[in-house]
């Protein structure tokens, strides 16, 4: 998140304000679409550098230290199998970091707090919004 704020406020800053200029250089802006557009672009970039400002202040590292092995938590690979479809790992992190696509849930999703606390060998609940799903834990890392 770092790393892609310091984009927001270098480059991708200074690419807004090189398009403003071209629009304001072509004159009428009331009517003048490159400049809206440009605009509007500008106030989406910079509510995304508050948000990504308050998040990074707001910010716990948190290690996974292994105090408690073979037990989920917030930074443990899990290994899972619901019914007969077939096994998906997934990485636990926080609500801000997740991406499914990724195999990145959150603590927060029914899936991810339906495991933690629970190890390998044990059967969960997660309770979706589709129905509930029983999970079983294949393997804790």
């Amino acid at each position: 998140m770092r790393a892609e704020l310091a984009d927001m406020k270098t480059t991708q800053r200074a690419e807004l304000s090189k398009r403003l200029e071209f629009a304001i250089n072509q004159g009428d802006l009331s009517e003048n679409a490159d400049y809206h557009k440009a605009k509007e672009d500008q106030a989406f970039l910079e509510g995304k550098i508050q948000e990504y400002e308050e998040i990074l202040y707001g910010a716990k590292i948190i290690s996974n230290n292994n105090s408690n092995p073979g037990v989920v938590d917030v930074g443990s690979w899990v290994t899972i199998k619901e019914d007969d479809y077939p096994e998906e790992k997934y990485y636990v992190v926080g609500a801000t970091e997740a991406n499914p696509r990724e195999g990145r849930i959150s603590n927060e999703s029914p899936i991810g707090s339906a495991v933690l606390g629970h190890k390998a060998g044990d059967t969960v609940i997660a309770k979706t919004p589709g129905g509930e799903m029983k999970i079983k834990i294949i393997k804790v890392e």
